[in-house]
């Protein structure tokens, strides 16, 4: 069989990444082979409040990153985050069908369809419902009944839902660029597909995602997502921070943000933080004097850590799993790379914590391999792993019908009778 191209989008706050890459039908490797990012427009706090500017922004990485893979992208994962994004968690239970009492795939899938079953708000709408264990007649922490003998099957699922208008808008934008969405993946859980280890999961970790605008988080416990939040503060609230204590405009503030690191290590020593940093190679808008690395790192940008890590905190607290997670934090995304991150992180929370950057790929990785990116690679090592096999296209039709509305009815109905088409 030819390889299987999958794409990915990342639309976030402060920028647009497209990646393209192929799955191996050999040895199941993802290759990438195409990659752009561009400046993000219309896109605040990880929502849409201008259409028109993400379909303009959207379809220019699109463009870019065809140019380089050489291919044409017909369907693409797309991730979703912000504060729209909640979480909970349910309880399904059904009888085994089989009269000799064995479990088959189809009983695995009508339980979790029964823990899909839950009240939920007409402006919400299920993005992701992942199994946590099963239970088979009274046996608990099961990963994969299959298999397995019994009568009754339990399931508990950890469900994430999103702003339908959102979701809607996000369709909008692909349809009037003629791309399928083969999916809304979650963000946070996207990024942790490519950074965290599964040994991390098992013994139990959070992964904060930080973006330009929000900060996503997804705590693991014992191999399962268990708890799933957005909070609307992310690395552009440091970035003005940055400009509002110094006066200067916010590119030049983005500027300083990411050269502090440089700066910090070329003084080499705590006793060095005293001295003014010279910020002429960075050919900045305005003249920035007598500002030394003491005011930019402990008086502006620590404290605004400070703040995120007890935002992080606090929904760690909330999930009830706070005594679960061993393996600590593992910090991903754009802000990860903020100077000071780990040292106050571990101040603030107590917990181990480590940079996480994007593994599991091969091909065109030399500027992919970063912590910004972790989302778009987590994309697509989501979609290598869920992407649609021909023996599933009945299985699609009976999703078409399950999520059929009035207004994404007739696209997704040509989508799927697309398939048959040679």
């Amino acid at each position: 069989m030819a390889d299987q191209l999958i794409a990915g989008i990342d639309i976030g706050s402060l920028k647009i990444a497209t990646l393209v890459g192929l799955k191996s039908e050999k040895n199941q490797e993802l290759r990438i082979i195409g990659f752009n990012s561009s400046p993000s427009r219309g896109v605040k706090k990880g929502l849409i409040v201008d259409i028109d500017e993400v379909t303009s922004a959207v379809e220019q990485s699109i463009e870019k990153a065809e140019r380089m893979a050489g291919h044409k992208i017909h369907r693409v994962f797309v991730s979703v985050g912000g504060p729209h994004i909640s979480s909970l968690n349910s309880h399904g239970v059904v009888a085994v069908s089989n009269p000799q009492g064995e479990i088959v795939e189809e009983d695995v899938e009508r339980v979790v369809e029964a823990a899909r079953a839950i009240s939920l708000s007409t402006t919400k709408q299920i993005i992701d419902v992942s199994p946590r264990d099963y239970i088979v007649d009274g046996q608990a922490g099961i990963k994969n009944p299959v298999g397995m003998t019994g009568v009754r099957l339990e399931v508990n699922t950890h469900i994430i839902t999103a702003s339908q208008t959102n979701l809607k808008n996000i369709d909008r934008c692909l349809t009037e660029l003629g791309l399928g969405n083969s999916g809304f993946i979650f963000a946070g859980l996207a990024s942790a597909e490519a950074v965290l280890s599964d040994t991390e999961k098992e013994l139990g970790v959070v992964l904060v995602d930080i973006g330009g605008g929000k900060t996503d988080v997804c705590l693991f416990v014992e191999g399962a997502l268990s708890h799933s939040s957005s909070i609307p503060v992310g690395a552009k609230h440091i970035t003005n921070d940055i400009a509002v204590g110094l006066r200067i405009s916010l590119s030049s503030a983005e500027k300083i943000k990411l050269a502090l690191p440089e700066f910090l290590h070329s003084k080499n020593g705590k006793s060095k933080k005293d001295t003014v940093v010279d910020f002429s190679q960075l050919h900045l808008q305005e003249p920035v004097e007598n500002v030394t690395l003491k005011t930019l790192v402990d008086d502006i940008v620590a404290p605004r850590l400070e703040e995120m890590f007890k935002l992080i905190f606090e929904e760690i607290d909330k999930s009830g799993f706070g005594d679960s997670v061993p393996s600590g934090l593992v910090i991903t995304g754009g802000g990860a790379l903020t100077v000071g991150m780990v040292e106050t992180g571990k101040r603030v929370i107590g917990l181990p914590m480590r940079i996480g950057t994007p593994e599991g790929i091969t091909g065109l990785v030399d500027e992919i391999l970063n912590p910004q990116y972790a989302t778009t690679v987590g994309l697509l090592l989501y979609g290598q792993k869920n992407i649609m096999e021909p023996t599933d296209k009945w299985k699609n039709f009976n999703r078409i019908l399950r999520d059929f509305s009035f207004g994404g009815s007739l696209s997704k109905v040509k989508e799927f009778f697309k398939q048959f088409v040679p």
